[in-house]
């Protein structure tokens, strides 16, 4: 098989900036990459510190409206901890979850889309 990895995930947002933030500054992900590409494309790039897959923070595509994303799926190795720490920063976490195959919560960003956090038994 030729294909190796995914290289990147959209996720649609309405507010570059505000989803910047929260995707750094809150959930700890690095900036790879703030530029803007044309008077109506603003390429913003981040992912988790170490990850192989980044995420755009992307505001041009019709047919991907804000908040419309579901399923964005992070894996951690300590969701106590991190859910302490989400909630320490003013972020509304539910109570943790447990399934056959780990341990989860469900959250949305700031435009409503739909991100779990999870610790896989099987990983």
């Amino acid at each position: 098989m030729a294909i190796t990895h995914v290289q990147v995930l959209s996720v649609p947002v309405s507010d570059q900036d505000r989803s910047r933030d929260f995707y750094v500054e809150t959930l700890g992900f690095d900036l790879m990459n703030d530029q803007q590409l044309g008077p109506e494309m603003r390429w913003v790039m981040v992912r988790p510190r170490g990850a192989q897959t980044a995420i755009t923070l992307v505001t041009w595509f019709p047919t991907m409206p804000a908040g419309s994303l579901t399923g964005l799926v992070l894996e951690t190795d300590d969701l106590d901890a991190e859910v302490a720490r989400l909630s320490a920063l003013g972020l509304d976490i539910p109570a943790i979850e447990d399934a056959p195959w780990g341990r989860f919560v469900q959250f949305a960003d700031p435009d409503g889309n739909g991100i779990v956090l999870q610790a896989s038994a099987y990983v």
